[in-house]
């Protein structure tokens, strides 16, 4: 009998029969888990829509932990606790509730968003509503997502003891404290307040061609404080929120994808601007990205050596516009070196007493 007992210490066997309660009750959750998860892939492959496969995948990682500890919660009463390890698994259990919650609830906003977005395609030509949907979409997505982490932190902090009963202490002082934050926090929150009316004034959409801070780019992501603007070259332009409804910037898309671009060209002012006319028609009519609606040449200015003559064009879109505007500059000034090299500015010089002799020609012209 001495030896059993020395073999099979009470404390020990208890040990065990708790550890292998826990782990089977962690097998069934699993298991229940798996059968409930593959029966809810199967029954959503059935359908003709899409959003119950998605949402069947977000939450399926929160929804494992959940039936976790839901089968803990229904075997604790069964387990050998003292009542100090008692009252930590109570609090244990109070502090991953609401955060599997707060998780699960972020789960069905993420799927909610990968179903709208997928009813919008920004690869269309003219995707002027779905960038529109699409980015009012995203705002609202990471303002849902921040609140439901705000409240989650706050309901994982409120159960614990401590921290809730220091909290009835610090209500008093919450107004001193609240300027403090505010004033400390004041960029941020201003950012954010920005981002929140960015979602429903849409000066930008996801997409948008813009120029700011003298770069040419597309907005690529817009967060609750800051915008990504890919530049053409592929940099990354981060701009504050607060930055597109305080300081003036170029929206080349904001109400349609269709633009007008312009060639610049210094000539000669003696060149031939009919001939020269006929043959950018010609050149802008042969080229693909042309949408056919409008293209001209005019003189738009002039100076003592040379006139500025401006062609538009228009494309569908801000990629297209640029490659028709270098491919007319190109051809243009391809032509003009091979068919009118007279077009080109030229310097005129007089030689030295010429302005006299014409003066004094046209002198003698008034006077006779």
């Amino acid at each position: 009998m001495l030896i059993g007992h020395l073999a099979f210490p009470p404390r020990l066997a208890a040990l065990v029969a708790d550890l292998i309660v826990l782990a089977l009750a962690i097998l069934v959750a699993t298991v229940a888990h798996r059968l409930i998860h593959a029966l809810l892939v199967r029954v959503a492959g059935r359908t003709r829509n899409g959003a119950d496969d998605l949402i069947v995948a977000r939450i399926r990682e929160p929804a494992r932990w959940m039936f976790v500890l839901v089968a803990l919660g229904m075997v604790q009463p069964a387990l050998h606790l003292p009542d100090w390890a008692a009252r930590l698994w109570i609090q244990l259990t109070g502090f991953a509730i609401p955060g599997l919650i707060g998780w699960l609830a972020v789960a069905l906003v993420r799927a909610t968003s990968d179903i709208l977005s997928a009813r919008h395609d920004l690869t269309a030509e003219d995707n002027l509503e779905a960038r529109r949907r699409q980015t009012r979409l995203v705002i609202l997505v990471r303002i849902a997502i921040f609140l439901i982490l705000f409240l989650t932190i706050c309901m994982m902090l409120l159960s614990i003891p401590g921290v809730r009963n220091v909290g009835v202490t610090l209500i008093a002082s919450a107004g001193l404290a609240g300027l403090a934050v505010g004033a400390a926090a004041q960029p941020a929150l201003k950012n954010l307040i920005a981002g929140i009316q960015l979602a429903f004034t849409e000066p930008i959409r996801i997409d948008d061609v813009l120029i700011v801070e003298g770069e040419w780019g597309r907005v690529e992501e817009i967060r609750l404080t800051y915008v990504v603007v890919r530049i053409w070259d592929d940099r990354r332009l981060i701009v504050p929120v607060s930055k597109f409804l305080e300081e003036s910037f170029q929206n080349w898309t904001r109400s349609t994808s269709a633009l007008m671009g312009s060639v610049i060209l210094h000539l000669d002012p003696a060149t031939d601007f009919a001939r020269l006319r006929a043959k950018a028609g010609e050149i802008v009519e042969a080229n693909a990205r042309w949408d056919g609606r409008f293209w001209n040449l005019q003189v738009t200015e002039t100076a003592p050596e040379a006139v500025q003559v401006r062609v538009l064009v228009t494309a569908r879109d801000a990629g297209r516009a640029f490659d028709l505007r270098c491919d007319v500059r190109e051809a243009l000034l391809t032509f003009i070196a091979s068919e009118m090299p007279e077009a080109f500015p030229r310097r005129r010089q007089l030689p030295a007493g010429a302005l006299e002799v014409r003066s004094a020609k046209a002198e003698g012209t008034v006077a006779a």
